[in-house]
């Protein structure tokens, strides 16, 4: 049998915010994003100022306690992607989000690629050590309203990129690879705004992706999608995976 037949096409996923909201977790940029309700958020989660004032950390701490990013659970948008590797088609989550539904959902975390880090662990500011963000927060609930590193006494901060932080450049640099090499790319609910994520979707259809766009408001990537689907993720991205791992196994 020709390598051609067997061939089964890798299926990069770019997720961002409107992959969750069906799980319950508000998305940032949207017409009723955070940073639209209440632009002072945005200062909990940019650097200098969180590593400068002792009272944004302590709302920060409070924003975390109270998040429902921890609690959620995933949707039949998440369950659709790990039904399609399950399958047996390659695939790779690169996500924008932190809230790590892709792994719950069955996606193997080697899998994923977290280019904005994960809430559910926190790092030291100085020595770098991690740990679980349950456990910090059971510290908060206890009454340590800005906890501090045991190993060090560091400032403690979500193992998530804040504004005026760097991407990981290894994560960024295997982003990049994958986005090259997929067969198919398809982004959703992201906006496409956010840079270098968004320049990912640009480079897999110079390298000869099909890219597909899977978002209820437009993008500036739009006229380059092969197709754009406006339509509720929930029912439109599982409906497309599916479509997508008929295919595979009818020329696997």
């Amino acid at each position: 049998m020709s390598s051609e037949t067997t061939h089964r096409p890798l299926v990069a996923i770019l997720s961002g915010a409107g992959i969750s909201t069906d799980s319950g977790i508000p998305d940032y940029r949207g017409p009723q994003g955070l940073w639209r309700r209440d632009p002072e958020a945005e200062k909990l989660v940019t650097y200098d100022i969180y590593m400068t004032d002792p009272e944004i950390r302590r709302r920060s701490w409070q924003m975390r306690r109270d998040s429902e990013a921890l609690r959620a659970r995933p949707n039949g948008a998440h369950e659709a992607v790990a039904r399609l590797e399950r399958s047996g088609v390659p695939v790779r989550v690169i996500t924008q989000n932190v809230d790590g539904l892709h792994q719950i959902a069955g996606m193997p975390a080697r899998k994923v690629l977290e280019l904005h880090g994960t809430a559910r662990a926190v790092e030291c500011t100085h020595c770098q050590a991690r740990s679980g963000m349950a456990e910090a927060l059971e510290r908060v609930a206890a009454g340590e309203a800005d906890p501090a590193c045991r190993e060090c006494g560091g400032i403690l901060k979500s193992a998530t990129v804040m504004f005026g932080e760097n991407l990981d450049p290894e994560v960024l640099t295997e982003a990049v690879a994958v986005a090259q090499a997929a067969d198919i790319f398809i982004a959703v609910g992201t906006s496409l705004q956010v840079q270098p994520a968004a320049s990912l979707a640009g480079m897999a259809a110079e390298h000869g992706a099909r890219l597909i766009i899977v978002n209820a408001e437009p993008t500036p990537y739009d006229e380059l999608a092969d197709e754009v689907v406006c339509e509720p993720i929930g029912t439109a991205l599982p409906a497309l995976l599916d479509q997508i791992g008929e295919g595979a196994r009818a020329t696997g």
